[in-house]
This record gives C-alpha cells, structure tokens and sequence, in this order.
C-alpha cells in the first residue's frame, strides 16, 4: 500500500509479525486522529505506522501522547514492543518493507528477541514539600535557629540569614534524595532485570526511574512499589507508570556487544 499524496508514513515501532490487526485498531494516529493504524509485515517482523500529512508539522502534546498510546498499548497486550523515536517517518509502506525492515532486520530480531516477556515500568517520586522541610527542621538544629532568626524581619533584613537557611535546606534534602534513591532501588530492583534512572526536574523530585521487568515479575515488582509507597504516605507521592514499552532500554537491546545479557 502506498502513501497517498501528500502524506508520509509515520512509524511507532516494530513488533514480531504474528500481530493480529486488532492490536492497533482504534488507537488514535499521531498528527491525524482519525487516521488507521495498522501493521506492515515484512520477514517474520511488523511495523506499526499510520499515514500522516506532510505539510503538518509534528510535535504537538497530542503528536507525543499519541506515539506513546500506540506503543504503550501494544506493550499491555503482550511483549515484545521495539518502540522508535518519536517523529520517525519514511516516504511510504514500500520504504517501510524494502528500507527500514529490511535493511534492519537482523538488528530488530535481536532486540525483540531480548525484550520478549519483558517491558518498562517506569516510578516518578516526588517529596510532599510540607513533610520533607519538617524532617529538615527536625535534623537541622541550624535551620530551626535560622528561621527563629529570620521571623519578624522585613524582607530586605536578614539576607544573608536567608540565603544560608535556602543552602542548607537544599543540601539537607539532596542527602535525603541520595538515602532515598538507594532504598528506591533496593526494594525494586531485585525484581528487575535492569533499571536507569534520571534526575529530578525540581526541587521537590526525589527519583525517575524506569526498570525493565520480566512479565512473571511483574506482580511482585507491583508489589514491591505499592510496599514502598506505603512506607513514605504522606512524605513522597509516588506514581508507578506501566506496563510501557521498553523506551529506556532499545539501545540495549540492539547492542551486539550484549549478546547473552
């Protein structure tokens, strides 16, 4: 099936051929909702793609929550999923079949080889800000001192008082996120064939880190972060995200230099 013109084809990712079609019927396309997703199988391999129109530029939050819709589905209904960076598009299905899943065949076999039974969970951990600053002033006879200092004091009196207070909270809870992020990865990690993490984006953040987990693990890495969650109610709100794709671990995958791993 060729593009029609003035559209591209748009490729999510690729998946073994015995796909049914009904794994991506109705998923919602990326720059066009109404477009189809389907398969487009070529050599034991399928690509997942749907048409996009060439003169729309991509990259808009629906564009991204789409791509990851199409591929976070199929990773639910069952592994493996080799998901491709978001805004990977080719001329048409021909290209699709003769380029891109022929050229990379043997790389693609080996990684969904590796990611089969597997996929991503991924556990983002923020500090309740309230209950973090009471830990602090409860640890930190300096910081109790220092704001009894600053209380009553116009803005523009004690700066130097507040900028030690700010330095010494911060360094008091990226000792916290350190402690934190070990007992993170010792509670889920045993569970897990591998993880990587990211740092936080604010100040709040505690860790982002994504594990790849076989799908006889799964209930008892779940179980692990709802443990986990448990112990920190009401000082870190944890959100366990998955069954994902393996976003986090393709490169891995495709790596010959990890073969046996």
């Amino acid at each position: 099936m060729m593009a029609e013109e003035g559209r591209a084809c748009y490729v999510y990712g690729v998946v073994t051929e015995d796909r049914s079609d009904d794994a991506v019927r109705d998923l919602g396309a990326v720059g066009d909702p109404d477009a189809a997703v389907t398969l487009v199988r070529h050599g034991g391999q399928a690509a997942v793609v749907s048409e996009v129109p060439v003169d729309k530029p991509l990259g808009t939050p629906e564009d991204l929550r789409a791509h990851a819709r199409v591929l976070d589905s199929l990773a639910a209904r069952s592994s493996p999923v080799l998901p491709f960076r978001f805004g990977t598009v080719v001329r048409d299905t021909t290209a699709v079949t003769d380029e891109l899943l022929s050229e990379g065949h043997d790389d693609f076999a080996r990684a969904l080889d590796r990611l089969r039974g597997r996929s991503q969970f991924t556990l983002r951990a923020r500090y309740v800000q309230d209950a973090v600053l009471r830990e602090v002033l409860t640890e930190q006879p300096d910081a109790v001192r220092l704001r009894e200092e600053l209380q009553g004091l116009p803005e523009e009196a004690g700066y130097d008082q507040r900028i030690q207070l700010g330095q010494l909270v911060m360094d008091a809870i990226a000792a916290k996120r350190a402690v934190d992020a070990l007992e993170v990865d010792r509670r889920l990690g045993p569970h897990a064939l591998a993880s990587v993490s990211t740092e936080p984006s604010s100040a709040e953040g505690l860790v982002n880190a994504s594990f790849l987990v076989e799908d006889e693990r799964r209930t008892a890495f779940e179980q692990a972060a709802e443990e986990l969650a448990k112990l920190w109610n009401g000082r870190v709100r944890i959100r366990l995200l998955g069954p994902l794709a393996p976003y986090d671990f393709v490169a891995d995958a495709m790596n010959p230099a990890k073969e046996g791993e």
